[in-house]
């Protein structure tokens, strides 16, 4: 078994390496899709010194497959957003506290401690669903940030827009998360000039509006909120922890995370930094199900491990990745 304070530890490159390679190892005895997985490309960690090596395994796996390195109860199944009809990727979780140790550890090492911040959440695409991991981590912080005026707005712009000036007028460190749309709807309704607060999007026009580049939504939305910079959370229903900007669309990751990108054309080619391709996560948090995943998003690896997401894979499936019949 692995403890979990090893993860959250980690201090540098080697011991990074170190515990994916232990992951790695760990995940390849006990979860049996990601063995199988394995065993097609031929990797066995007798064979892996290096963490490039480490086979990643294909996000839409989570749509057909129960993606499991534990044989403890399934504490909580996240799922993710889809069109009515369509498959939606599962992530079964075993142990929240691991969760919640994540984002809580994740969110301090960028931004301090939450009681500091009233947390103010604008996610109506993702309350009206049942399963999102989005949703629990805010509530978190809702309920951890200790504010009577933290707590989500649902459709209620008046009320978060008076809510709003009435934290700035009083210099209250706030936190206004929201998706995309559902920000662009509030600045159009109302004016902003805000000192104390962070604006963070979390990307996704859910269908309600059309989709624009990253940084024409981030001029929008920081001419309407009267702010320098608008920050970015990057997450997803498969992962556990969260990769955040502070602006310009520049991802950070967390010590027991990192990103790589892949060849669009050879999917188990891992590229040099600075060139785009398919994006490779490590999240060493997700020891209980699979901590190596090849996600649809295109991205680009700088040389200091920062990242931007610059687009998403017009196929359905990662080239390259269908090893196995979903």
């Amino acid at each position: 078994m692995i403890d979990n304070s090893e993860i959250f530890n980690i201090t540098s490159d080697e011991e990074f390496k170190a515990m994916a390679l232990k992951v790695f190892k760990f995940q390849f005895e006990n979860n049996h899709v990601y063995r199988s997985f394995c065993d097609l490309l031929f990797k066995h960690p007798s064979d892996i010194t290096k963490v490039e090596d480490i086979p990643f395994l294909p996000i839409q796996f989570f749509k057909s497959h129960s993606i499991l390195s534990s044989k403890n109860n399934i504490e909580k199944t996240f799922s993710s957003s889809g069109t009515t009809g369509s498959v939606t990727s599962k992530h079964h979780v075993t142990d929240l506290k691991l969760y919640e140790e994540s984002f809580r550890k994740g969110f301090q090492h960028f931004y301090g401690t939450i009681e500091d911040y009233v947390v103010l959440a604008l996610l109506p695409s993702y309350l009206e669903r049942e399963g999102s991991s989005l949703v629990y981590m805010v509530k978190d912080f809702i309920k951890e940030s200790k504010h009577p005026e933290s707590g989500f707005y649902l459709n209620n712009l008046d009320e978060l827009s008076k809510t709003l000036k009435q934290l700035e007028s009083r210099g209250q460190k706030t936190l206004l998360i929201g998706v995309s749309f559902a920000l662009l709807d509030l600045v159009e309704k109302e004016k902003f000039d805000l000192k104390s607060t962070i604006v963070m999007e979390t990307g996704g026009m859910k269908g309600r509006r059309k989709e624009v580049i990253r940084t024409e939504l981030h001029q929008v939305l920081s001419s309407g909120f009267g702010v320098n910079k608008i920050h970015s959370e990057y997450g997803m229903t498969e992962l556990l922890s969260q990769a955040y900007s502070k602006g310009h669309g520049v991802f950070e990751c967390l010590p027991w995370m990192k990103i790589f990108t892949r060849d669009t054309e050879d999917a188990l080619s891992i590229q040099k930094k600075n060139k785009s391709g398919g994006i490779n996560i490590i999240d060493l948090a997700n020891i209980n199900s699979c901590s190596f995943i090849a996600v649809q998003d295109l991205g680009k690896v700088y040389n200091d491990g920062t990242f931007e997401v610059i687009g998403r894979f017009d196929n359905s499936d990662v080239r390259g990745c269908n090893l196995m019949v979903l």
